[in-house]
This record gives C-alpha cells, sequence and structure tokens, in this order.
C-alpha cells in the first residue's frame, strides 16, 4: 500500500528536501533493478538468439527462391 503524503512543512521546500527525495527514488529503483538484472539479461540473450535463428531461416528461403540452377549438358 502506498504510504501517505506527510504534511507539507511550516518552512519552503528546500533544493536539499528535493535532492533527498529524489535520491531516496533514485536508491530504490537501482535496488529493483540490481535485483532483477540477471533475468532482464536472461531475456534479452534470449529474444537475440530467437531472433538470429528466424533472420537466418528467412535468409535460406530467400535465397532458395532466388538461386538459378544451372545444368551443363555435354553433347
Amino acid at each position: 500500500m502506498a504510504k501517505r503524503p506527510e504534511p507539507a512543512p511550516d518552512r519552503p521546500v528546500t533544493r536539499d528536501d528535493l535532492q533527498r527525495g529524489f535520491a531516496g527514488v533514485q536508491r530504490s529503483f537501482q535496488r529493483q533493478v540490481e535485483d532483477r538484472k540477471s533475468t532482464i539479461v536472461s531475456v534479452v540473450a534470449g529474444i537475440g538468439a530467437v531472433v538470429v535463428v528466424i533472420v537466418f531461416l528467412l535468409g535460406r528461403r530467400s535465397g532458395k527462391k532466388k538461386s538459378t540452377f544451372v545444368e551443363i549438358r555435354r553433347v
């Protein structure tokens, strides 16, 4: 469940307050990325392998369609 926003302070928001808040968000995001890094790498590698296989198969098919068969007969 989301945290309740803190009530507005009696003083104005300063640059340090904003930097502290953004740093907290960035730390939590980096922690999530580090936790899922191995999964992300595995998924990207799998997708890359599938793309390579598809390109290979399409290239073979294209090569078969465009190749000319020449038969040489001796008279």
